[in-house]
């Protein structure tokens, strides 16, 4: 297999689709992604499908994991995690990066390496870097393994924020108001990454500046993080520190966006075989117990969002229209999950695009579907039947 997927071999078409479910990951989200790689496995229609459940340590080792969704779930608000689930502690799993060869296959030491058969599709539900953001996309490409989801480029500019909205920009899309604070600027002069030289004091000038234009209080975020990981509501100049800090535990480079008052509206899209479509749209009502739609409140608490969203039908055309146009602009393929503000002006504000989305029992994107006629096993369907309809390569 070259640029474009061959045609099927007579093996091929004997046989079921074998899709690798890969989830885990590096990143600070390696739990939400069992989660939801739990529910993609509970749900997969195994008449159609052979599944692979792939694992990634939190330690970035690929292993082979036991198929029980059950264990894949919050349990009295304990997160999960590949390591409990993995069917050993040494034995690794490797995908070849010859695109002649979709084989998987399983090692651990002293013992012969064991064929798993070849892969006909990836599913990666990885959240954050390390998987979402075009790095295992591009090892997917050269070994020339159709998968899910966006390519190279759009998976980077959706997981970079302040390069996501800069592509936003540049097609007429409206954004609020931020500022970045890269890694060089935080550790100028002083060199020991805590701020605490020129380069902080410069920082933190910069960011008064910004609230006297726009006002308090402020949300620090890391740049290249998902699920609400590392975010804070920041009332006034006393609490920076702490929350650059906390931002910098997920990622060097941090983002500063101005409240936008208004109401906090989803919509998901969806490629179809003639293009991308979007749902209804959703809204995540206030949170009382909590300052922000954080992940104790996604994934803890349950906060639950209103389904389809009560807006009228001009702002429900116009929320689609735009989340589609989000989709087109960042090159995105499969699906997306684009979140706005409708602000107090009546005008919808694009914070950001998820190009992998939860697919938790609770999550938003599945739910839109649902209520837009698209059920949990026909999305999981669409999605791989899309995957599988497209080649690897330049496209």
């Amino acid at each position: 297999m070259s640029s474009e997927n061959s045609s099927q071999s007579p093996e091929q078409q004997l046989r079921k689709p074998r899709v690798a479910v890969v989830f885990g990951g590096r990143s600070s989200e390696h739990a939400i992604s069992v989660v939801t790689a739990g529910a993609v496995l509970r749900s997969i229609d195994r008449t159609k499908y052979d599944v692979l459940p792939i694992g990634i340590t939190t330690d970035g080792r690929w292993a082979l994991t036991a198929d029980d969704p059950e264990r894949m779930a919050i349990a009295d608000r304990t997160l999960p995690s590949v390591e409990q689930i993995a069917e050993s502690t040494d034995g690794g799993v490797v995908l070849s990066v010859d695109p002649g060869n979709r084989e998987v296959v399983y090692s651990e030491p002293g013992s012969v390496p064991k064929a798993l058969g070849e892969v006909d599709v990836v599913f990666p539900v990885l959240h954050g870097p390390y998987g979402e953001d075009g790095t295992l996309q591009g090892l997917l490409e050269l070994s020339g393994v159709p998968y899910v989801g966006a390519g190279v480029l759009a998976s980077a500019v959706g997981q970079d924020k302040e390069y996501m909205k800069r592509v936003f920009t540049s097609f007429g899309l409206p954004v609020g108001p931020y500022l970045v604070i890269r890694p060089r600027e935080w550790e100028r002069v002083s060199g020991d990454g805590n701020g605490t030289g020129g380069g902080g004091a410069a920082v933190r000038a910069r960011i008064v500046d910004f609230a006297a234009e726009h006002g308090w209080p402020l949300f620090v975020k890391p740049a290249r993080a998902g699920s609400s990981m590392g975010i804070t509501k920041v009332d006034g100049p006393s609490g920076l520190d702490e929350a650059i800090a906390e931002a910098r535990r997920h990622d060097p480079k941090i983002l500063i966006e101005s409240l936008l008052r208004g109401r906090e509206i989803e919509c998901g899209v969806l490629e179809f075989e003639d293009g991308p479509r979007a749902s209804v749209p959703a809204e995540i009502p206030p949170v009382t117990a909590h300052d922000f739609y954080d992940f104790e409140a996604k994934y803890i608490d349950s906060a639950a969002g209103l389904v389809p969203a009560p807006l009228t039908e001009e702002q429900t055309a116009e929320v689609r229209r735009l989340a589609v146009e989000a989709f087109e602009a960042a090159s995105c393929e499969g699906l997306v999950r684009a979140d706005f503000f409708l602000t107090e002006d009546g005008e919808f504000v694009i914070n950001e695009i998820n190009t992998m989305p939860g697919f938790t029992p609770i999550s938003m994107y599945p739910r839109m579907w649902q209520e837009s006629g698209v059920g949990y096993a026909e999305l999981i369907d669409r999605l791989i039947q899309a995957a599988l309809r497209r080649p690897t390569g330049l496209r």
